[in-house]
């Protein structure tokens, strides 16, 4: 019998290792890297912080760890962080900047994940007011997850942080997916790097490497997130076989988002068109899909597209999020479309 084909839309996260990747992950040259010591990892940092046009970077497993490194960076227990409600760090890492760095989150509802202006700066709270907590920290997410892979312009980027800078507050960007908005806007990630105090990139979304996530910032922070990164477990020893694929990451993996982008506005134009589902193509700047469900169903509706091979990430019971990468074709699109028009018709009908 022959093996059904899996497309799985669920994230960009469940990409493969190239064979690129593994031969260099093979071939890796490897020290220990809690004394500084292993070559594949240091090449990486520098090549990060060069790219990125700051002075320094830290590679760690995972994006949360990058996010709650950050935060606790930059904040002291009983602090406040202004982030937008559905921000990653906000809705996804465990409740960790409350476990890890004992702070509290203002949370702005944002436009598909864009944070109004004047609202980020009406909720500082003004300095020695012994009422409220202090803000210490104001956090980007770029591209925006939960807002449809929104991409934050470089404009608005630059506002933002000059305004909060105005009041000395420091910016850090969650950009675990940089390089698309990159690729969507043409617009260098050292650009939106110069902006900000701190930015991280996930290798292992969109870039394809298997694990691992960078901190890029000047000298003194890096150097500080490394003592932090230390008591959260981060320190991998001889992790240069996970950098080597970091490497081919950072050097291949932005080539091939044009493509995911494209493909998912593909995906939006064509799931615009089904009956029960809500999507404005128009808003579809990356390679997130969110196809708001009329009627509740969501849950119901990815079961059975897994029973054809179709793979979705169906959230809060009433959308379906679809995600592509580069590990899907022009034909996976086209079963996704097939799929969901029949598998919607079945249960909503």
């Amino acid at each position: 019998m022959k093996e059904q084909k899996i497309s799985d839309f669920r994230s960009d996260t469940v990409t493969l290792p190239t064979a690129a990747m593994r031969r260099a992950m093979a071939e890796a040259e490897v020290g220990d890297d809690v004394y500084g010591e292993d070559p594949t990892i240091n090449r990486l940092q520098e090549e990060a912080a060069a790219l990125f046009g700051r002075e320094a970077a830290l590679f760690v497993p995972s994006g949360t760890m990058a996010n709650q490194i950050a935060i606790k960076h930059f904040t002291r227990p009983g602090d406040e962080i202004i982030l937008e409600a559905s921000s990653h760090p906000q809705l996804f890492e465990g409740g960790g900047m409350a476990l890890i760095s004992g702070v509290q989150s203002r949370n702005l509802k944002g436009e598909y994940g864009v944070m109004n202006e004047d609202e980020i700066l009406s909720s500082i709270h003004p300095e020695g007011d012994i009422h409220n907590p202090r803000t210490s920290l104001v956090i980007l997410e770029n591209t925006h997850n939960m807002g449809g892979g929104t991409v934050l312009g470089i404009d608005y980027v630059s506002r933002v942080a000059d305004a909060v800078h105005g009041r000395g507050i420091p910016v850090y960007m969650d950009g675990a997916r940089i390089f698309n908005a990159a690729t969507a806007s043409g617009i260098p990630v050292s650009r939106y790097a110069a902006c900000v105090d701190m930015i991280s990139c996930c290798l292992s979304k969109g870039l394809g490497a298997p694990v691992g996530s960078l901190l890029v910032g000047d000298a003194e922070a890096i150097q500080n997130c490394l003592r932090i990164r230390k008591p959260l477990g981060g320190c991998m020893r001889q992790a240069g076989i996970l950098a080597a694929a970091g490497l081919i990451a950072l050097h291949e993996g932005p080539s091939c988002l044009e493509n995911d982008h494209v493909r998912a506005k593909i995906l939006a134009k064509g799931l615009s068109k089904l009956p029960y589902l809500d999507v404005d193509p128009d808003r579809v700047e990356s390679n997130i899909i969110m196809a708001r469900i009329t009627r509740p169903g969501a849950d119901q509706i990815g079961a059975e597209m897994k029973k054809s091979g179709i793979l979705v990430h169906a959230l809060f019971g009433h959308t379906l999020r679809f995600v592509t990468h580069r590990d899907l074709d022009d034909h996976d699109v086209d079963r996704a479309l097939a799929t969901v028009k029949r598998v919607a018709e079945e249960v909503l009908s």
